[in-house]
């Protein structure tokens, strides 16, 4: 395209990397002149739906030089099937949403002000869903207006302001950078604010936008950043430090976990492994377990979304897990998920068997009971983790055939369904990283595995999975796998914003995997266990 500058390297948007943004003091409070004015009439012009504005809104402050005339304000999105359409991303996180409200420098034409490195000022917000619906009515008389109809003007029959679609956000926290308009002719004459805390509307009004408008994904793909520098605002908060990942966006990802301060990750006793069922020792010791308060349909807290995975946090005291050859009383703190990506045969398992990996797995944690969370990180048996695979109860979706061997290939679901939608139900709630929702409807852990066989397992030595990798694991992982709604599971990553959230199997070094003695009455087992010397060098002392 003729004059265009959408090749060169001010581009936008981007993926801002917390762990890089540096605190800018001069980034304090913005003034905002007559946002409560209302937005004039909106069109749809064939990219977007753009929504003009009254005269003498402006905005200044917040580290920019100058006052700045607000002339319109715009949206991004993906489509009706839950994709994200946000342009800029947050750490990787891309969001459902993103609206852009437009000023150019005070005295300037468009014409003038592209000219000028910062003539045109833009505040992104991201725009999130929330199960309690809209703050207030505006969305819903906004959405009101939408239509498929181009290039023809909509007047607005409600009196909406800029202020009322913002609603609560927290306008002290945001990032700042140059970059570019995000359409062509992508003039790099754009100084960027992009909020950090979102817009939360219900789906159903995010749904509209592609729906009435006839328009999908209209969202530029993220632009590399190249030498250019994220600056946020002092009330921005600090991203978690070390920054850890599971790709390549961050400095660590699982390759450089061994380089992080007091790790752990390079040791012969790391984790997940594949299981090799033809190496497996049978061990009498490895007996029932005794569940106590598993059913207890309030022991969860909250839910919680770590950046790496979602977490349900226990009530304290109150869930506790002995038996299984442990040999102490452990306290059950929380649970949480790894899983891959949105695709219909996406695995994303930590655990395999046999080169097996399943769509998800589910770890439960448990501490010690006699040990300090710090003395248990620091001891071989200090932690107890219970590990169950999750695929879709139609086993060929989810990659599974009949002749997997070794494994149960019913396809009805294991689990009750009603407490699994009652869980992922929360997790539109926690989409944004560091978020938490109270957990206040009756799910127990005992009805999410449901009917699974807790008595055949496989047991081993090894490490937390995550940095820094403390070796002080003792592994459970569950021979039968729970079994779900395929559509259940894809909504892990969809709502929490990235895939892939497991770690690849790590040697095993001559360790020793133990398979619980109901096995040697189970499907699927061979003749091997059988026919092996009633002793065995190992014991209890062996994963004690």
């Amino acid at each position: 395209m003729s004059g265009s500058f959408c090749g060169q390297e001010r581009q936008s948007p981007v993926d801002i990397d917390t762990s890089h943004v540096t605190i800018d003091p001069t980034l304090h409070d913005f003034a905002f002149i007559n946002f409560s004015s209302a937005i004039k009439f909106m069109i749809n012009n064939g990219h977007t739906v753009k929504f003009s504005m009254e005269e003498h809104v402006e905005i200044s402050g917040g580290g920019l030089n100058g006052t700045y005339s607000t002339i319109q304000l715009h949206f991004h999105w993906g489509d009706t099937d839950h994709h994200p359409g946000s342009e800029h991303m947050i750490d990787g996180h891309r969001y459902p949403m993103e609206m852009h409200i437009v000023s150019l420098k005070k005295g300037l034409s468009l014409e003038e002000a592209k000219k000028d490195s910062e003539g045109i000022a833009v505040l992104g917000f991201f725009i999130n869903e929330a199960e309690d619906g809209e703050i207030s009515g505006a969305w819903n008389n906004l959405a009101s207006h939408l239509t498929n109809k181009t290039d023809a003007e909509v007047s607005l029959h409600h009196n909406i302001s800029i202020n009322d679609l913002i609603g609560n956000v927290d306008l002290n926290k945001f990032y700042r950078y140059l970059g570019s308009l995000t359409t062509p002719t992508c003039d790099e004459a754009v100084i960027w604010t992009v909020f950090h805390e979102p817009i939360s509307i219900s789906k159903n009004l995010i749904q509209q936008f592609p729906a009435k408008s006839g328009l999908t994904n209209v969202f530029r793909p993220t632009q590399n950043l190249h030498q250019r520098q994220v600056s946020a605002s002092f009330a921005t908060p600090n991203p978690p430090s070390p920054h850890w990942c599971y790709d390549d966006h961050c400095d660590y990802n699982p390759s450089k976990w061994k380089l992080l301060d007091s790790s752990y990750c390079e040791g012969d006793h790391q984790s997940p492994i594949n299981i090799d069922t033809h190496n497996i020792v049978m061990d009498e010791h490895l007996d029932a377990f005794i569940y106590k308060h598993f059913d207890d349909k309030h022991s969860i807290e909250y839910i919680t979304n770590t950046g790496h995975a979602v977490k349900c946090v226990l009530k304290e005291n109150v869930v506790e897990l002995s038996g299984g050859g442990l040999g102490h009383v452990y306290t059950t703190l929380q649970f949480h998920f790894h899983w891959g990506s949105t695709s219909e045969n996406s695995m994303g398992s930590e655990h395999m068997v046999d080169s097996k990996q399943f769509p998800m797995e589910m770890h439960i944690v448990s501490k010690r009971k006699d040990l300090t969370l710090d003395e248990a990180l620091k001891t071989s048996n200090g932690i107890a983790v219970l590990g169950f695979f999750i695929e879709a109860t139609d086993t060929t979706k989810s990659g599974s055939s009949s002749s997997d061997s070794g494994h149960h290939e019913e396809t009805n679901p294991t689990s009750d369904m009603e407490s699994w939608k009652k869980l992922t139900n929360y997790l539109a709630a926690i989409s944004t990283t560091g978020s938490k929702a109270d957990v206040t409807e009756e799910i127990s852990i005992d009805d999410l595995l449901g009917s699974v066989d807790r008595a055949i397992y496989y047991r081993y030595n090894g490490s937390l999975t995550t940095p820094v990798c403390n070796e002080a694991v003792v592994w459970t992982v569950f021979k039968e796998s729970i079994k779900i709604d395929q559509n259940l599971m894809k909504l892990f990553p969809t709502r929490a914003g990235y895939e892939n959230v497991f770690r690849p199997s790590q040697s095993v070094n001559g360790r020793k995997v133990y398979i619980s003695a109901s096995a040697a009455a189970g499907p699927g087992i061979t003749t091997l266990f059988l026919l092996l010397p009633c002793l065995y060098i190992a014991s209890l002392n062996h994963y004690l």
